[in-house]
């Protein structure tokens, strides 16, 4: 999961999974389209189609799935922001446009493209309040929009609005424990002081995961999940684990050795880098004198491997400039 934000991780690790997602899809998307759905046989796709530049607040799933006998996709995108993005209804739109080029790369013959249901899982603490229209976006007046409202593009995408959905109404969906626990999540882990009196009111859920098929593993994500976003101390934390019973535990005791670890490395890799800025910086005073603001800056916001490139440039350096490039 290197690279990935903790709800990255865990939205891609769980609604990843196909059983899990149609859960999710027959809870929100409309009946009639349910109805047309054959979600039994929903397939995920590999790929990303979102901004690299909005990879820290966008994750994203693409499914292929039978719609009438013919191929159709959902693309479901949860938003991680502190507030909802007034242009999503564009963003969606260019993500829907680059699954068809890709399907036409593919299909370099197709005349025809499969149709993809677009589906945004908001789960801030305040309310969706855009538009989920394109056509809300353009700068027209109600007149003009009448009067072009056969050219005008009208794609809306679908939205899972987690800020307005209360306890009772997650419960009365028919989720699977994994999905549901991690709707839950994604709404109320982060900055929650409640979480574990919360999570104990949960601990059915929490327990049917552990016997599923594959539940160790998506219960151990969880379980991470909550250790990195949640404002949980361990001893509560712990409290909650021993009420799920021996298996719990011993997740829960492989998710902390593993957290401790990661931990361990990261401290150990920043003492490194330290060590390195402080070795370049000493050479780099002695050979040019005292350094300016700015180099000091950049040194102290390098890589390692940035570190080690400069090092070894700097005794064949003529200027300041020659090393940190």
């Amino acid at each position: 999961m290197s690279g990935q934000s903790p709800h990255d991780a865990v939205f891609r690790r769980i609604l990843g999974e196909p059983a899990n997602a149609a859960s999710e899809l027959r809870a929100v998307l409309p009946d009639l389209l349910v109805d047309r759905l054959e979600l039994e046989h929903l397939a995920r796709v590999s790929g990303s189609f979102v901004d690299a530049a909005l990879r820290w607040r966008h994750s994203d799933l693409l499914f292929t799935v039978p719609l009438h006998g013919r191929e159709a996709f959902i693309y479901v995108l949860v938003e991680h922001q502190s507030s909802d993005d007034a242009l999503m209804p564009f963003r969606m739109l260019r993500y829907v446009v680059r699954i068809w080029e890709h399907y036409l790369s593919e299909h370099p013959d197709a005349t025809r493209l499969p149709v993809v249901i677009p589906l945004v899982v908001h789960h801030n603490r305040r309310p969706w309040a855009s538009s989920t229209q394109l056509l809300d976006l353009l700068d027209l007046d109600p007149d003009a929009v009448d009067a072009q409202q056969d050219y005008l593009p009208r794609f809306r995408f679908i939205l899972d609005d987690l800020a307005r959905l209360d306890e009772l109404a997650l419960r009365a969906r028919p989720l699977t424990p994994p999905a549901r626990i991690t709707l839950l999540l994604l709404k109320i882990a982060a900055g929650s002081p409640e979480l574990a009196a919360d999570l104990h009111r949960w601990a059915d859920d929490l327990r049917a995961i552990l016997d599923r098929p594959g539940g160790t593993e998506q219960f151990g994500a969880l379980l991470r999940y909550i250790e990195l976003v949640g404002h949980i101390t361990n001893d509560q934390l712990h409290d909650l684990i021993t009420t799920l019973g021996p298996e719990a535990e011993e997740v829960y005791m492989t998710i902390a050795e593993t957290l401790r670890a990661e931990g361990e490395a990261r401290g150990r890799a920043e003492g490194e880098a330290r060590g390195r800025a402080i070795a370049l910086v000493q050479l780099l005073t002695l050979k040019f004198g005292p350094l300016p603001q700015t180099i000091l800056d950049t040194v102290h916001a390098a890589t390692t491997d940035q570190l080690e490139t400069w090092i070894a440039r700097v005794l064949t350096a003529d200027t300041l400039e020659q090393v940190v490039c």
